[in-house]
């Protein structure tokens, strides 16, 4: 049997079964060792992973995937570990039960690779006044414990598109510079899209949260269990409820230019086990992620 070196980023982990635990503060990054420093074990295999992206683990016989922090059940016959688009350049622990036996590996985390992008918006989205400020500050309350949510997984890959006939995605981890002052890397992924497009589910789950937010603007964020949560953001319309519960394509809204935007788009964004991760990946064949 291989023995594996892999590495993951900033991960939470959902435990197994219906809202086994109850929801927590998101888990500070794992410790870094720089990558010189890295001594897989005799006959491991590195394998490489970028900021945003999610590696894949295969095998028969899974009984437990885990990290340092926490543990999570396989997902169709393979452990997935998301890497955080924050996650800092080096090596982090992961590992699996297998028929019986406990299987270490490392993930080793590259450079992140996104370009900058300069982008004008109304001034006032970027300098905020103190009123604004304490706004977001409350807006960013509601939503953070939300990716530390760890129901029972209620989805698959590959996850479903959130426009009908969509677009190539944009802009996943560009480093953002709003009216010449840099910002975040952006953690999701934007869709052209016209001022009232259906926007979609992408998997079935439930709604945790619809809100007008600063920034977001009008947004639908949607538990899909497993700690994956999806979230749609700047709509000119939102058609569904907090507590509704979602099927893979049911509408939640029309597309538009709510919040801080440059133009009309969708932002489409995935927080995995409370890591962001590139959509693309996930909307993607999973075989096709990196793995040994």
């Amino acid at each position: 049997m291989k023995r594996l070196a892999f590495a993951a980023g900033l991960l939470a982990s959902a435990a197994a079964g219906p809202a086994a635990s109850r929801p927590h503060s998101p888990p500070a990054p794992q410790p870094v060792v720089a990558l010189d420093a890295a001594r897989p074990a005799t006959g491991s295999l590195a394998v490489d992973v970028v900021p945003g992206g999610v590696a894949r683990w295969p095998g028969d016989g899974l009984g437990l995937c885990g990290d340092e922090r926490e543990t999570w059940t396989p997902l169709a016959g393979a452990c997935f570990y998301p890497v955080d688009l924050g996650q800092a350049e080096g090596t982090l622990g992961i590992w699996r039960d297998r028929a019986g036996l406990r299987e270490a590996a490392t993930l080793r985390v590259l450079p992140a690779p996104y370009a900058e992008e300069n982008l004008e918006v109304d001034p006032r989205k970027v300098t905020l006044t103190p009123k604004d400020r304490l706004r977001a500050e409350r807006e960013k309350e509601q939503v953070v414990p939300l990716f530390s949510l760890r129901t029972h997984p209620s989805f698959s890959l590959p996850l479903g598109p959130p426009l009908a006939d969509a677009p190539p995605p944009r802009n996943f981890g560009t480093r953002r510079v709003f009216n010449n002052e840099p910002r975040a890397p952006h953690g999701g992924a934007d869709y052209r899209a016209r001022p009232g497009t259906p926007v979609l589910a992408t998997e079935s789950g439930l709604v945790v949260l619809v809100a007008n937010h600063f920034f977001a603007g009008r947004s639908v964020f949607v538990d899909h269990g497993g700690g994956l949560v999806s979230m749609y953001m700047h709509l000119s319309r939102t058609t569904v409820r907090t507590g509704q519960r979602v099927s893979r394509g049911d509408r939640l809204g029309l597309s538009g230019a709510t919040g801080r935007v440059s133009g009309p788009h969708l932002h489409f964004g995935l927080r995995w086990r409370g890591a962001r991760v590139d959509p693309s990946l996930l909307l993607g064949d999973p075989s096709a992620l990196p793995s040994p």
